[in-house]
């Protein structure tokens, strides 16, 4: 395996190991090896900023709120780990390409998707708000801060009895999201002073019981002492020469594939004199289509993270059979109790939905039934690997936890995806993707230093933990292939994003703090953030070292400044920060985003137009690359799909196969073509609804949901 992170341009003409034809080599950039920004000057903010990642985030009128650190990295490197380890499973060469550019455009899905019918998620609507729904933030306690995410009707009832506000709940102003959402400021007025008469701790103990989505917003410092993550390892020691401090581990929690222990890092050149490894031989090599032919994954997730994990393996060539419910289906096909929604079969209409769940076949089973499990645990006989994201107690109550499945299929392999693990006191929290970013800790650094703890996204942990997810599981088959062993992997979806916060990790335990909050600024670079544009636009700009500066003076039309002495070097940029800002400011204002970025990107400064989501169909490199795939599908007709952000070098994307199944579209070909029952079997199912193609209206059910 070879990972090359030279630049495309370093690339041309000396690319490394084309003479090893077993050889997997990844090729990672910021945007790939073509297309107009292939050879852009690049830093994570500007990345990010051309992947729509910020545009929704931070004050109503500006400007866009810029998360700092390496977030953009650590998403591609998992996008790119994923990639390689699916090639290594596929036993032949390979040479990918990775671009971290496109691995990023999966943060930025929601609101892609969900703008072609919903814009209000398309607006910046204040520190702390996100469409479509309310409250989504962060908000003080007697002593703390608390995340607080409330989407459904009944989790908002919840919250109103747990403040003694019941009879918000009745209010018209606050019966849904949207709506809460355009009366924050009265609906904040009434329940915030409540949140102050208790600690955020006593709050949090509170919603796990109600199970309400809360989590407390650590600074650094308690995050490393936090009882929960020391029991499992969450950090581990780092030495570096004589210095020792604390990291994250790796999240995926992997019983019979553990990582190696903490240690030292290198020195640069320390193992310079270390003899060549002996030559291996080269392995046979067998033609497989796509890497992750012949794999075949039962997926029973729902929303983003586990249905973003599978979509990857199913991108890669795996056979993925989702498994719905027709009385309790994926709620990304809508969670609307209307009986017109069902009756206009509206759950099929969902553009989330069908790019979350493309290249998957779909079956519905009713798993409180003894016909449902009966005929899930037949199906696991036929799969090499399981998805979850149920609540913890879910499967176990069902009969269908991992002791059970496994005696079904020895050596099985299970992903669980819960929120804090699957033991420990926290194991019956409730979270969305918001509250694992709250509960990370990333809103404590994130923002300006006069603004409460920011959250960055609507949701980070979803497309975090389904990236995660996806490598833990490629691990474990990879385990399974050499040893035959199974395991069920405990994948707490907060660890994954203790990488992001690395950066205010590391610096807490190595110093005792981690830095001021920076807001738009950057420790190393000067001057750097987001500058308006002409219109309501914004542009991402960012000195990446002394020689860029100069050519940013001279670019803005003040060549004095490169001559200057003072501000040749960092610290004498940072003392004059301000000016400097407000003069760039003062160009940018003369210039469209994708012409300020252009401007400077060509004197060789890092510049990025802050895109929104929706844009992202209408970038020029994007458009340049092939990445939007139009799909067809009953019920949304053409619709356009994001590729996968890995390809075979100098190739196309990997094709979009089959758009997102219908419900229990496939229920014939894979439990008549897989399982063998018979047209009579079928309609008798399909009788007794254990299997179905309808959605059950919600007042036909019976109250017994296998919560999410």
């Amino acid at each position: 395996m070879l990972l090359d992170g030279r630049t495309p341009a370093a690339r041309e003409g000396a690319r490394l190991g084309l003479d090893l034809p077993h050889l997997v080599a990844a090729e990672l950039s910021w945007f790939g090896e073509s297309g107009p920004y292939r050879d852009f000057a690049a830093t994570d903010t500007v990345m990010r900023a051309l992947a729509g990642i910020f545009a929704c985030t931070g004050p109503a009128e500006g400007p866009p709120s810029l998360l700092g650190g390496i977030a953009g990295a650590v998403t591609g490197a998992l996008a790119a780990f994923n990639a390689v380890a699916s090639a290594l499973w596929s036993g032949t060469g390979r040479r990918l390409e990775i671009s971290l550019h496109e691995a990023n455009v999966a943060v930025a899905e929601y609101q892609a998707a969900q703008s072609v019918t919903n814009p209000e998620v398309e607006r910046r609507h204040g520190v702390n708000r996100f469409a479509p729904s309310s409250p989504l933030g962060v908000y003080r306690c007697r002593e703390g801060w608390l995340g607080v995410t409330i989407v459904t009707p009944a989790q908002f009832r919840a919250f109103c009895e747990m403040v003694g506000l019941p009879e918000l709940a009745a209010d018209p102003r606050f019966v849904v999201g949207p709506d809460r959402l355009r009366h924050a400021d009265a609906l904040e007025a009434l329940f915030v002073p409540r949140l102050r008469e208790r600690d955020a701790g006593e709050w949090f103990e509170e919603a796990i019981r109600r199970r309400l989505p809360f989590a407390v917003v650590p600074e650094m410092e308690a995050l490393l002492s936090i009882p929960t993550h020391r029991a499992r390892d969450a950090f581990g020691t780092v030495e570096r020469g004589t210095a020792r401090f604390e990291g994250p581990t790796l999240p995926q929690r992997l019983t019979r594939t553990p990582p190696l222990p903490g240690g030292p890092a290198p020195a640069a050149g320390a193992d310079d004199a270390l003899p060549a490894p002996p030559p291996r031989p080269a392995p046979a090599l067998k033609p497989v289509p796509l890497p992750l032919a012949g794999l075949r994954i039962l997926d029973l997730s729902m929303g983003w993270a586990g249905p973003l994990c599978t979509r990857q393996l199913a991108d890669l060539g795996a056979e993925v059979i989702k498994v719905e419910a027709c009385q309790y289906p994926d709620w990304w096909r809508g969670v609307d109790p209307r009986p017109a929604f069902f009756a206009e079969r509206r759950y099929e209409r969902d553009v989330r939905f069908g790019i979350l769940n493309r290249n998957k076949a779909g079956i519905t089973l009713d798993l409180t039934t003894a016909e449902g499990k009966a005929l899930l645990k037949r199906l696991v006989r036929e799969v090499d690997a399981v998805v979850e994201n149920y609540a913890r107690e879910v499967l176990p109550k069902l009969g269908l936890d991992y002791a059970a499945l496994s005696a079904e299929r020895p050596g099985l392999v299970m992903l669980s995806m819960p929120a804090f693990g699957l033991e420990g006191p926290w194991r019956d929290a409730r979270a969305y993707g918001s509250t694992l970013e709250h509960a990370s800790g990333l809103p404590a650094v994130s923002g300006e230093a006069h603004w409460p703890p920011t959250t960055n996204q609507l949701a980070y942990g979803d497309p975090i933990g389904g990236l995660n997810g996806a490598a833990a599981l490629l691990v474990a088959l990879l385990h399974h292939r050499r040893t035959g062993e199974g395991q069920q992997i405990d994948l707490a979806q907060v660890e994954c994003l203790f990488p992001l916060v690395a950066p205010w990790i590391i610096a807490t335990s190595a110093t005792g703090a981690p830095g001021p909050r920076l807001g738009n600024r950057h420790p190393a670079q000067v001057p750097h953030g987001a500058f308006p544009c002409e219109g309501e636009g914004w542009v991402v700009v960012a000195a990446q070292d002394d020689a860029a500066w100069q050519a940013l003076a001279r670019t803005i039309g003040r060549p004095e400044w490169a001559e200057d002495a003072e501000l040749a070097a960092l610290e004498g940029r940072r003392a004059r920060e301000a000016e400097l800002e407000a003069a760039l400011s003062a160009w940018t204002r003369r210039h469209s985003p994708d012409g300020a970025m252009r401007a400077l990107q060509a004197a060789g400064v890092a510049a990025g137009a802050v895109l929104w989501p929706s844009a992202l169909k209408r970038d020029p490199h994007l458009a340049a690359r092939g990445f939007w795939q139009v799909v067809d599908r009953a019920f949304l007709g053409p619709h356009e799909q994001p590729s996968a952000p890995f390809r075979e070098a100098g190739g196309a994307p990997y094709p979009v196969r089959r758009p997102a199944p219908t419900l229990g579209q496939d229920n014939a070909a894979v439990l008549g073509g897989l399982l063998g029952l018979g047209a009579a079997e079928l309609e008798r199912l399909a009788a007794m609804r254990v299997i179905g193609q309808e959605a059950v209206p919600v007042s036909e059910r019976r109250a017994r949901a296998p919560a999410a």
